[in-house]
């Protein structure tokens, strides 16, 4: 008699051409895994940022309806109409959600046998789920002593901080700013350039944020909502030299703001006046999203300056396999230090469909990050 094929419970995300999230619990058939594949039993992933965005994409919350229990669970919410076009790619597809993740190896091909019951860090999308096959090169062994819930966030955040130190010194930066820089990506980033001896300018958003960063450190974290923001702002650009900055609220003027610091204080050590401003190249990457807003500039910072967007996944493609193994070699041997993460709410797959748990985390508040833990 064959065995039956494992199946698990799998998180999927759907946006409805009538215009509506659909969140569901979905049973599904676990892959067998090829040779050089796993299956890992998914025991802890976090609720980034980034998941946040597939998972309730641009929904109004307030309309929010749950139905079923436990394995069957479903939640819907409108999407406004007004915002239906950017989700013309996704339109009635149901998308798993989860970029990384943590657990135990259960079952693994003929080249992957060293990894069988091995508690493994992992990354490839598809992570809201109780089973997930994969291929082996996309796990990490976790170090001796660590904790799946050390485990669960050692690929986004620290590997995107990594890639911003890693793009200062490519690029040929002296220092950064960074905003929104007392979440758990900005602490691992003061950790590194205190470590690495890198100048860091952390921008935050009220005095208890201040604390969180003074507490790690870090010499320079100016206050945005303080009545001297943009003097202390421009101080402490010009004592730094930081000509690159990396930007996780993405809307309103704070981006202006920011390379308006940087002008002036070239312009500061400027000894000739130029109408088209100085010649030091100030450089912007918006990496988040917490003020969906349009991004306002004014262009009155000279002529040498840039804006992008920045993705790691895109980084590490550029900077190829050699060098990204480098970078998570770093992360798996500073895990529990330099990329300690903490969460304050551990929660199962049902519970993350619940309207009360869907209003906490959507608020991607500062000290309140989430983590599923989808073996409950």
């Amino acid at each position: 008699m064959m065995n039956e094929p494992l199946r698990g419970l799998q998180v999927q995300s759907c946006i409805s051409a009538s215009g509506e999230l659909q969140l569901s619990l979905v049973e599904i058939a676990i892959p067998e895994p090829g040779p050089d594949q796993v299956v890992v039993r998914i025991e802890a992933s976090p609720l980034n940022p980034s998941d946040l965005g597939l998972l309730l994409g641009p929904a109004d919350l307030s309309t929010m309806q749950a139905t079923g229990s436990a394995g069957t669970r479903q939640l819907t919410a409108a999407v406004p109409a007004s915002r239906m076009a950017a989700m013309s790619g996704r339109i009635d597809q149901p998308l798993p959600v989860g970029n990384e993740g943590a657990g135990t190896v259960i079952k693994t091909g003929a080249k992957a046998q060293g990894l069988l019951g091995k508690r493994v860090g992992i990354f490839g999308g598809a992570m809201y789920a109780q089973f997930r096959t994969l291929p082996a090169r996309d796990c990490i062994v976790l170090p001796e002593g660590a904790t799946v819930a050390d485990g669960a966030s050692m690929f986004v955040n620290p590997l995107t901080a990594l890639a911003m130190v890693e793009t200062l010194r490519r690029d040929g930066h002296r220092a950064l700013v960074h905003t929104a820089a007392a979440s758990n990506l900005g602490q691992m980033l003061a950790r590194i350039c205190l470590a690495d001896a890198i100048p860091l300018v952390n921008v935050v958003r009220n005095p208890s944020q201040v604390e969180i960063l003074r507490a790690i450190g870090t010499p320079y974290v100016v206050d945005s909502s303080s009545a001297d923001f943009r003097e202390a702002l421009t101080s402490a650009v010009a004592e730094t030299g930081a000509t690159l900055c990396f930007d996780a609220i993405g809307g309103g003027t704070l981006a202006n703001t920011i390379l308006h610091a940087m002008e002036i204080a070239a312009t500061r050590a400027s000894t000739t006046y130029s109408r088209y401003g100085s010649t030091t190249f100030k450089q912007l990457y918006v990496y988040g999203g917490l003020d969906k807003g349009p991004t306002s500039l004014d262009r009155g910072y000279g002529m040498s300056w840039g804006i992008g967007g920045f993705l790691v996944m895109h980084f590490l493609e550029k900077i190829g396999w050699e060098a990204t193994l480098q970078l998570r070699d770093r992360v798996a041997r500073e895990l529990t230090t330099t990329f300690a993460s903490a969460y304050t709410k551990t929660i199962s797959l049902a519970e993350l469909l619940m309207p009360e748990h869907v209003e906490a985390y959507a608020r991607q508040a500062t000290g309140e990050k989430y983590l599923l833990d989808p073996s409950r």
